[in-house]
């Protein structure tokens, strides 16, 4: 296909050079055949983007930083959204940064896509005074390990079913003070070390507590907290995003009076949310069909 992709690239490193871009951001399973300078660079600062276990391709192991996201079924936008917000969170990218994003279908491998996205308009949290720090208190690769896990429950579920909960990140012991625990707590009596979301094992049993009414709790390294956790801040009824339900508005009204952040899962839509001082930075739809 490098009849298609090189001049799909040759425009791209234009626009980016055009517009003063941050990056290209590249999809590894889209990346085989592009070409490359003799010294096996890219014309631009190049960010792959792989999905789940995928090796970077040889050619473009020394060029550059790499982002991952999980291995499921999303949109183009979708991708883009999740490796953007993995970028903020890592501090590639900040507001004012603009990035030129190639897209395609991974079945064909070819690129037929190219989207700008402008970080400071595209991410609601960069709207307010507070244009850092969206993962203030929390540990990047905790944030990135929720989000994937996050992002797995919506595309697949749990045993064929749909799930929707929550994910509370960071400040824990006064989201504690502002909860109160629904069910016995399933976490209790366990060393932190083996309750680290860090830990591989630990995945299938959060996938299961998924089932439980009620937010995980994580401290900021990523150790778990609880389950079941009925979240008692609300905003006032005046201050709440439209549209949204008893999930999203109790994540909304935890993270107006915390620092924490907030992950959620809808069990109607499948979209994932990302709160920070009560407001959505990121939404993340889940496809359709």
């Amino acid at each position: 296909m490098d009849a298609l992709n090189k001049p799909i690239m040759e425009f791209a490193c234009k626009i980016a050079q055009e517009i003063e871009a941050k990056a290209i951001l590249l999809y590894t399973d889209l990346s085989s055949d592009l070409p490359m300078a003799e010294d096996n660079k890219t014309c631009f600062d190049t960010i792959l983007v792989t999905r789940g276990d995928a090796e970077v391709p040889k050619k473009f192991r020394n060029s550059g930083k790499v982002l991952n996201i999980p291995d499921v079924n999303l949109t183009r936008v979708g991708q883009i959204k999740i490796a953007i917000t993995k970028g903020i969170a890592t501090g590639l990218f900040k507001s004012g940064d603009k990035l030129v994003c190639l897209t395609g279908i991974p079945k064909f491998g070819y690129v037929d896509s190219i989207m700008i996205i402008d970080v400071g308009k595209e991410f609601e949290i960069f709207t307010s005074e507070k244009i850092t720090d969206i993962i203030e208190n929390v540990y990047p690769e905790v944030f990135n390990a929720v989000l994937n896990i996050a992002l797995e429950l919506a595309a697949q579920g749990r045993e064929g079913r749909s799930v929707g909960t929550i994910f509370i990140l960071g400040d824990h012991e006064k989201v504690l003070q502002l909860s109160r625990q629904m069910i016995i707590n399933p976490f209790m009596g366990y060393q932190e070390e083996d309750l680290n979301i860090l830990s591989p094992s630990l995945k299938e049993t959060i996938k299961e507590f998924s089932a439980i009414d009620g937010a995980f709790v994580l401290k900021d390294d990523g150790v778990l907290v609880t389950a079941g956790r009925h979240l008692n801040a609300a905003l006032e009824s005046k201050d709440f995003p439209k549209g949204l339900g008893s999930r999203h508005i109790a994540a909304a009204g935890i993270t107006s009076v915390t620092h924490a952040i907030a992950i959620v899962v809808s069990e109607s839509t499948g979209t994932v949310s990302l709160f920070k001082n009560g407001k959505i930075f990121v939404s993340i739809e889940k496809p359709v069909g």
